[in-house]
């Protein structure tokens, strides 16, 4: 198992501004968005009123004892607060459903966009750090809709407004608050930003743990072979103890805003209590006013304390954006071509390799340099080298899994990168030595790639992989859930069904990156007699390690150095070839061939 890595690029803290990029997911639903949040706006504002009622109460029915007032003045108050219900009712209800439906959005372009970048790309990424950008990272941008963006931005205003209908009671008072507002503001930004650098290591570190979590799942079985638990425990809890220590630091953060925010606004209250009260000693106030500013200035408490709270939960979806956007940015580098050609009808299945060369990304020398190979319509070459010779490499190459560095690849005569990847992907099957399945029944595994095929096709392909007999023998056939990653079955029935998906649309091409490595002789034999039997003139590259393998071939192909050094039937390569015959000869042929 790979060691979990994070994202290739060093993090970076995210700007509010960058939240920018959000705004093509939630143009389709502004009009709810802005409704909500001007409902939202609107009950905050409400609520301001109270204050000022309060004020009108203290200066008229109580200073005067004029109570022929008051009840209108308490309705006054009621109806406030049951306007303030309604408009936070309908807040709730028009908010929910956009802010869903762009995360939905935005998870399913995220899952395309996965699945159009090339294999080198998921090389290079642990799969946990990208788990956490279509699951964390995605609930962290729609609690920004549902709630900390949209608050952010009522109560910013609410607390100007604040502000306003204090200037506007009394100007000595709103110069007092202010004069704590505005350092109160700077501090804020400040924690903000060494807020936001912590919750992008948190982010990244939490997908390092993921990984690790993903990896020792799957890995299971072995681990528990090897013994090797308590290596993968400490891995886990060092890399648990690193996000506690930064899920720590972002308390420490918070705590000391937090420390401001409570703080400071009680000082206000205090300021204006004394400035207040000798404002109605000296009777430049009246004690209605007083009353009106402090309860303003309790009012406002929610709005000034949550403004640090709601700064970093948007600096943790601004980081979480930047995440995502990580990824959506990275340009698929294999793509349907501008003018895309068709293949010739009926499709041969000539494969020609011309001058190909390929270096990995980053590596400082080519896997191939300069194959040349002709797989003629109809014939099985098996493809046979040294590991690392780069036997693999080559097969991808054919359906453009990776695309060559120099060179080309075509299928009867059409170069594969002027063909769109649909068309030649249908063309081209491939099957692969570490055989993939997915979590779901036995016809959904087979039929992955060319879904709606009736069953008929489906037990075709079965019985040509000889897989017919033991899917029959399942609970229940077709329709038997095979677990994650197909772990209720053994190697050979997993590589079987794979064998079984690459051939159930008849595939003029077959590309076999040695699937059968974990089948019997027999069984082995069966599935390459019944392979040439039902889909007669299949054009197959077998990347092959075993005699049995390669003995099933028309011709055989082997790759050193980067170039293909001898093209033959296999007895004929023993017999000519010193380095084929130490390859791939068994000690009999070898006793064979001194012979």
């Amino acid at each position: 198992m790979s060691a979990p890595t994070s994202d290739p690029d060093p993090p970076r803290r995210a700007t509010l501004g960058s939240l920018r990029r959000l705004a093509p997911y939630a143009a389709p639903h502004r009009v709810r968005l802005i409704v909500g949040g001007l409902a939202a706006l609107l009950a905050s504002l409400v609520g301001l009123g109270a204050p000022l009622l309060i004020g009108a109460v203290v200066d008229g029915p109580i200073a005067r004892g004029e109570l022929g007032s008051l009840p209108w003045l308490v309705l006054g108050v009621l109806a406030l607060g049951l306007v303030e219900a309604v408009l936070i009712t309908l807040r709730r209800l028009l908010v929910a459903h956009p802010a869903n439906a762009i995360e939905a959005a935005m998870r399913d372009d995220l899952f395309a966009h996965l699945q159009r970048l090339p294999v080198a790309f998921h090389d290079r990424w642990a799969s946990g750090q990208l788990l956490s950008r279509a699951t964390t990272d995605l609930t962290t941008i729609r609690w920004l809709f549902a709630f900390s963006g949209l608050f952010l931005v009522i109560n910013v205003i609410t607390l100007v407004v604040g502000i306003g209908v204090l200037a506007w009671l009394s100007p000595l008072l709103g110069a007092v608050v202010a004069a704590v507002g505005l350092p109160l503001a700077g501090l804020t930004l400040a924690l903000e930003r060494r807020y936001s650098t912590q919750a992008r290591t948190a982010q990244d570190r939490a997908g390092d743990l993921a990984t690790v979590v993903e990896e020792s799942a799957l890995g299971i079985r072995v681990l528990k072979a090897l013994g090797r638990s308590r290596e993968l425990i400490a891995r886990f809890l060092a890399d648990a103890r690193r996000l506690r220590g930064t899920e720590l630091a972002k308390v420490r953060i918070m705590a000391a805003l937090w420390l401001l925010l409570i703080t400071l606004p009680e000082l206000a209250i205090a300021a204006v209590v004394a400035v207040g009260t000798a404002g109605v000693a000296a009777g430049s106030l009246t004690l209605g006013t007083v009353v009106a500013a402090i309860t303003v200035l309790t009012y406002l408490i929610w709005p000034v304390a949550s403004i640090g709270w709601l700064l970093a939960e948007a600096s943790n979806a601004a980081t979480a954006n930047a995440r995502y956007w990580e990824v959506r940015d990275i340009p698929p580098s294999i793509v349907d071509p501008p003018h895309p050609r068709e293949l010739p009808t009926p499709v041969r299945g000539e494969v020609a390799l011309r001058g190909v060369r390929f270096a990995y990304e980053g590596a400082e020398h080519e896997v191939l340099r300069g194959v040349d190979l002709t797989i003629r319509p109809g014939e099985t070459m098996a493809l046979v080298g040294a590991t690392g010779s780069g036997k693999t490499t080559l097969t991808a190459l054919v359906a453009r899994l990776q695309d060559v560095t120099a060179g080309s690849v075509t299928v009867d005569g059409v170069d594969v990168r002027d063909l769109r990847l649909a068309g030649l992907r249908t063309a081209v099957a491939s099957a692969f030595e570490d055989p993939v399945l997915i979590s779901a029944s036995v016809r959904e595994n087979v039929t992955l790639g060319s879904p709606g095929l009736p069953d008929d096709a489906v037990w075709e392909a079965l019985r040509v992989a000889s897989a017919d007999g033991f899917v029959a023998g399942l609970p229940w056939g077709l329709d038997t859930r095979i677990g994650e990653q197909g772990m209720s079955l053994s190697g050979g029935q997993r590589q079987r069904l794979a064998l079984a998906r690459a051939v159930v649309g008849r595939p003029p091409v077959l590309v076999l990156d040695d699937p059968l490595s974990a089948l019997d002789v027999h069984t082995e034999a069966e599935v390459e007699a019944a392979l040439r039997r039902v889909l007669g003139g299949v054009t197959a590259l077998v990347a092959a390690h075993r005699p049995s393998t390669v003995q099933l071939a028309d011709r055989v192909a082997m790759l050193a150095g980067g170039r293909i050094v001898a093209v033959g039937t296999h007895h004929h390569l023993l017999a000519t070839e010193p380095a084929y015959r130490a390859l791939l000869s068994t000690p009999d042929e070898r006793t064979q061939v001194q012979a």
